[in-house]
This record gives structure tokens, C-alpha cells and sequence, in this order.
């Protein structure tokens, strides 16, 4: 399926799609925003200013279609641990978010953005399966009504000494019986709307099932605090935006950064961090975002490189938290139905008028709700059929999307990429190995010498040299040997060496050694 050019009837088409898609993202961005910002010792409101950002400027200043931007929870620890280094000054972070903005801009005029072709499919498909596998997990606590850590920390390993597996055991043991009802609730409603009721008429499926999930929370809430059911939620089980007294109020939670700062050697490493961090895990995100698309689309990578550093540098200058694209938003957006940029840039505009005007209500939202729409998000991430899909391939390709989703189940996303490409790139060394060079044996017209016509790879790196040195070990003694370089466009300096020294040794055998094309630069 391939999309359209942009017509008006295309354009309205995609705007009922757009829409209801951005409401589910905004409602899953509203206490990640949050946590993250928690996490990662910044103040609340710098998360809901990055996602703002992230969807109005980042969306209409980036070339992907479908791919939201925002606080990353990949880089909460960097946040907390940098605030710490720079002695706890939130300005003069935000001025390290600044240069990070424009380094990644830099990077975007560079053409960088060819990074992101080297990660295999295997890895990109275990990051995707290992990220739904983890908004499972994290959500259980939230689904069974035990809210002690914040939305968004999604390492293995926790601040507070415990880890994911830890949390859902004592979840268990700590249930609310409200927070399990609105939980069963709203799944029935999801998988209601989206099996039975959307596929039998159309006015389900112009609905979106999310927000009839989301208003359903807030009504059991409220009939809760009316005592209309014998239920009830703490605090802590439900969204929690800040609520300004008035507008002056909530233009003074906008900060601007220490510029002063500038001259401080460490906020020059941090934002070089930041950048490279920041820029990985976006184009990380894009390539996982593109596989995706239904409409098959290629996001332009050093365009998006430019438009986070805009939003990275526009952040850092009004109080918001670094901003990445972020894979559990965007696959929200592609899980319910957003086809264009469009949702992405509608959901900032909610984040921010929700931030001025409507926060007490969101403030009703149970988090149980949220926890049971990204169930369904992490259950179309990790589908049990992409695991027999992947085996099916071999294991080439099944070990790698393996790993990667283990190592980041027991740790987090960039070791879990880390781990895979590992993985994969020991499978391609092998194959260089294997294929560095071609033996064909000759028996010369006096039937008496043996040829071996060694014709080595085009490319013949360090890594080829063990491959070549067992292949010239096994030629007998008073042998002939041709080794035929001229196919190759470059040879590592290493198996030069090798062969001019074999060459050299190789009467001591009564070895006829022949080189075709082999320049030696030492000669």
C-alpha cells in the first residue's frame, strides 16, 4: 500500500484519521511527559513544555509522517546525572540543551543521517518486539493499582534497588480494587471496539475506542469520589499536571537557560552527549517507525537530525527537557490510525491547551486507563507471530532479534541495540571470513605440478587475514600457487604483509608462488 499525493477530499480523509489518532497520543504522552520529567529530576512542567514542542515544532519542521517527539526516557539518567554535575543548576543544563540543538543541526547539514542505515533488520524488529514486551511489563504495576514508580522509567533496574520483575510482584501483592476495575473496564471497551463493534458499523468506527476508554476512566472516577460505587483511587493512581492559578502562573513555569554557562567546559560535554545520544536514538526510532508505515514511506534522516535540533534548541531556551523521537508515541500513533504529520502536530497543540485550560480534568484520567491502551500498543509490537516469522528466517537473523530483546528486557534500549548489533556484526565478520577469497586447482599440461589460483575478495580487510593465511597454509609442498589480486579494490595493509612475506618464505616448501596485480607499497 502506497500513499496518495495530497488532495482536499485526501486531505479531510486524513484528518478524521489524524484526529482521533492525536488524542490517543496526547493521552499516552501526558503522564510519560511527566515521568520522565520526574525521572529524571527536572521540574514537571519541562516534560509537558518538551512535548509541545516535540509535536508542534519537531512535527512540522520534520519530514516523517508518523514519528511523535518528546522527552525520552533513554535519556532521564543522562538528565539527572548531568543536573547533578552541573551542582544542580536546571539553567545551565538547559543552556548544554541549547548547544545540543545546534550540534544536532550541524549534524543534519553534515547529511549524518546515513548512520541509520547501518542497524540490521533483525535488531530494529527485536527493538520494536522488546519495547512492547517492556510497556507490558511496566504497565502491570499501573493496571493493578500500585503507582510507586513514575510512567516512563522503563530500565530494567530501578533508582530504588528494585527492578521491572520486582515491581509487578508487588503490585500483586498491593492491589487496588478500583484500579482493576477500571482496567477491566477499559479493556473490554478496547477489544470491544476494535474486533466487534468498529467492524459492524461505521459510527464505531469513526469513534475511537481509546477515547471512549479514556472518558469511561474519568466517569468511574468521578462515580468513585461520589461514593456511587464502593471503589476508590489514591492520588497517585491518576494523572497529575500541574494546574496554574492563572495565566501569569503558567508563564512563570516557562524558564530560560543560564547563558552564562556558556563558558563551562562541562556544559559543553553534556551537550555533546546529549546530541550523539539524542540523534541515535531518533534515527533508531525513524528506521523503526518507517517499517511500520503502512503506506511504506522513508522518513529523510538528516532533515529529521535538523528538526530535533530546532526543537532541542527552541526547548533548552523556554525550560524543556532534551527531545528525541520516541518509539512507544509513535507506535500509538500508528497503532491508532494516524496517517500524516498532522497527528503529531494536533497532539502538541492538546498538550498545550490541556496545560492552560483543561488539567483538572485530565487530572481525573486513572493511570489503569492509560495502562490498559498501551497494552494493546506493546501487544501490536510483540505479536507472537513475529516471533515464528523471525525463527522461520534462521538464525541469522533469529539470534540477533533475540538478543536484542532480552538485553533490553534485563537492562535497557540502547544496550539491547547495543547487544544486537554486536550479534550482527560478528555474523557479517564470519561471512567476510568465509568469502574473502576463491581456490581453483589447475593440472598443469606436464601433469606433474599441481596450481592453486587463489583469487582474493574485492575487498580484503583485517579481518580476512586469518581466512587467507589457513588457505595459503594448506598448500602442499612443491605446488604452485597464483594469487590474483586483480579483482580487488582495496587489501588491507595486514594481508599485504602476509603475502609478500609468504612469497618470500615460500621456497622453503618448493612452493612456485605467482602474484597477479598485487602492489606491494613497501616495494
Amino acid at each position: 500500500m502506497f500513499y496518495k499525493e495530497h488532495s482536499l477530499k485526501v486531505f479531510i480523509d486524513d484528518i478524521k484519521h489524524d484526529l482521533p489518532a492525536s488524542i490517543v497520543v496526547f493521552l499516552v504522552a501526558v503522564p510519560l511527559c511527566l515521568g520522565i520529567a520526574l525521572a529524571s529530576g527536572a521540574p514537571l512542567f519541562a516534560g509537558i513544555i518538551s512535548g509541545i514542542i516535540g509535536g508542534i515544532i519537531v512535527g512540522a519542521a520534520s519530514g516523517s509522517q508518523l514519528g511523535v517527539s518528546g522527552p525520552a526516557a533513554g535519556l532521564a539518567v543522562i538528565v539527572y546525572s548531568s543536573i547533578a554535575a552541573l551542582e544542580g543548576s536546571w539553567e545551565a543544563f538547559l543552556m548544554a540543551v541549547v548547544l545540543a540543538g545546534i550540534f544536532q543541526l550541524a549534524l543534519g547539514f553534515a547529511k549524518a543521517g546515513f548512520i541509520a542505515y547501518f542497524f540490521p533488520s533483525s535488531v530494529i524488529k527485536g527493538m520494536l518486539t522488546g519495547i512492547g514486551l517492556v510497556i507490558i511489563l511496566k504497565q502491570i504495576p499501573h493496571a493493578l493499582g500500585w503507582d510507586k514508580d513514575p510512567e516512563g522509567d522503563f530500565s530494567f533496574f530501578q533508582p530504588d534497588g528494585e527492578n521491572t520483575f520486582s515491581s509487578i510482584v508487588n503490585a500483586f501483592e498491593q492491589i487496588s480494587p478500583g484500579a482493576i476495575m477500571v482496567t477491566i473496564f477499559s479493556l473490554i471497551i478496547l477489544l470491544l471496539w476494535e474486533f466487534v463493534l468498529s467492524r459492524k458499523h461505521k459510527i464505531f468506527g469513526m469513534l475511537n475506542g481509546p477515547l471512549v476508554a479514556v472518558i469511561s476512566g474519568i466517569i468511574l472516577h468521578y462515580f468513585f469520589q461520589k461514593g456511587l460505587l464502593p471503589f476508590s483511587l489514591n492520588p497517585d493512581q491518576v494523572v497529575n499536571i500541574p494546574v496554574p492559578e492563572n495565566f501569569q502562573g503558567y508563564f512563570n513555569q516557562f524558564i530560560t537557560p543560564d547563558f552564562a554557562a556558556i563558558t563551562n567546559m562541562k556544559v559543553w560535554e553534556i551537550a555533546i552527549v546529549i546530541s550523539v545520544v539524542a540523534s541515535l536514538e531518533t534515527l533508531l526510532c525513524v528506521e523503526a517507525t518507517d517499517k511500520m508505515d503502512p503506506f511504506k514511506r522513508t522518513t529523510p534522516t538528516n532533515r529529521e537530525l535538523k528538526a530535533q535540533g530546532i526543537g532541542n534548541l527552541i526547548s533548552g531556551l523556554v525550560g524543556g527537557l532534551p527531545i528525541t523521537q520516541v518509539i512507544v508515541r509513535s507506535s500509538a500513533n500508528i497503532t491508532f490510525g494516524g496517517r500524516t504529520k498532522m497527528s503529531t502536530i494536533f497532539h502538541g497543540f492538546l498538550l498545550l491547551l490541556s496545560s492552560i485550560f483543561i488539567a483538572p480534568v485530565l487530572n481525573m484520567l486513572p493511570l489503569a486507563t492509560l495502562a490498559s491502551i498501551l497494552f494493546i500498543v506493546g501487544y501490536k509490537l510483540a505479536k507472537p507471530a513475529l516471533f515464528r516469522q523471525m525463527y522461520k528466517l534462521g538464525h541469522e537473523q533469529f539470534i540477533p532479534f533475540i538478543i536484542t530483546i532480552l538485553v533490553i528486557l534485563l537492562t535497557d534500549l540502547l544496550k539491547g541495540i547495543t547487544a544486537g548489533l554486536m550479534v550482527g556484526g560478528l555474523y557479517a565478520l564470519w561471512h567476510s571470513y568465509r568469502n574473502s577469497y576463491q581456490v581453483r586447482e589447475i593440472i598443469s599440461s606436464d601433469d606433474r605440478i599441481k596450481t592453486y589460483h587463489i583469487i582474493l575478495a574485492e575487498e580484503v580487510s583485517f579481518f580476512n587475514k586469518a581466512s587467507v593465511v589457513k588457505a595459503l597454509e594448506e598448500i602442499p609442498s612443491g605446488s604452485k600457487v597464483i594469487i590474483d589480486c586483480s579483482r580487488s579494490v582495496s587489501i588491507s595493509y595486514d594481508v599485504v604483509e602476509l603475502i609478500r612475506d609468504y612469497r618470500d618464505s615460500a621456497g622453503n616448501r618448493n612452493i612456485i608462488v605467482e602474484t597477479i596485480k598485487f602492489i606491494d607499497p613497501v616495494a
